[in-house]
């Protein structure tokens, strides 16, 4: 029995009840930090749902299983991705030298994605084990970078020998390693900064570029 003078419990709160499209940006946020964390094979709903401060049901409620919330994370954090990649390309191709251009676009890049960590191990993580529309939308965005590097490369290097069976090779090879290089930063911790590793690759490509 609870005299007078005992302090009387405080009754606990329950959490303001939120619908469904008012609790996935919530929810997205908190798959953002697990998803980062654990990858896509350490993520389930509950550990999402932990980290939301919800119970799983409500998780169910916003996505229908953990693909779908996945999907759902990558196209939000894709119209920043594609911005970062946008704003690396060279304005104005023409001007300046290819080594120029690789330099200062990763240089950029880099940084940016040194700024985001978590967005771009996302995109790392959803490459291996995650279900054929996951990995779809992932390879549709390395696509479009590739793209984007071989048109930058179509007015960088006016006089490349054959450039219908060459640009695409090297806008490949430019793709892949600005993904090793950002994979460096922010899945292994390199300790090399973005400009040291975007110098590197410019004198790589610098040499190639100049015997095509």
């Amino acid at each position: 029995m609870v005299s007078p003078e005992d302090p009387v419990a405080e009754p606990r709160r329950r959490a303001a009840h939120l619908g469904p499209e008012r609790r996935r940006p919530l929810i997205l946020d908190a798959a953002l930090e697990v998803f980062s964390e654990r990858g896509y094979a350490g993520t389930t709903m509950q550990s999402v749902a932990d980290a939301a401060g919800v119970t799983k049901p409500v998780v169910y409620d916003s996505f229908a299983n953990r693909d779908d919330l996945l999907l759902a994370l990558l196209a939000r954090e894709e119209q920043y991705l594609v911005l970062s990649i946008m704003a690396a390309l060279p304005a104005d191709p023409t001007v300046g030298t290819p080594q120029e251009h690789v330099l200062e676009g990763l240089t950029a890049f880099l940084e940016t994605a040194a700024k985001s960590p978590q967005s771009w191990r996302i995109v790392f993580g959803a490459q291996y084990g995650a279900a054929p529309a996951v990995a779809d939308r992932v390879r549709a965005a390395r696509a479009f970078l590739v793209e984007g590097l071989r048109l930058t490369l179509v007015q960088s290097l006016p006089g490349v020998t054959d450039p219908d069976a060459n640009l695409p090779v090297l806008a490949e090879m430019l793709a892949s390693m600005t993904e090793s290089c950002a994979r460096m930063l922010v899945v292994d911790g390199t300790d090399r900064t973005p400009a040291q590793l975007a110098q590197t690759v410019s004198q790589l490509v610098g040499g190639g570029f100049s015997n095509i």
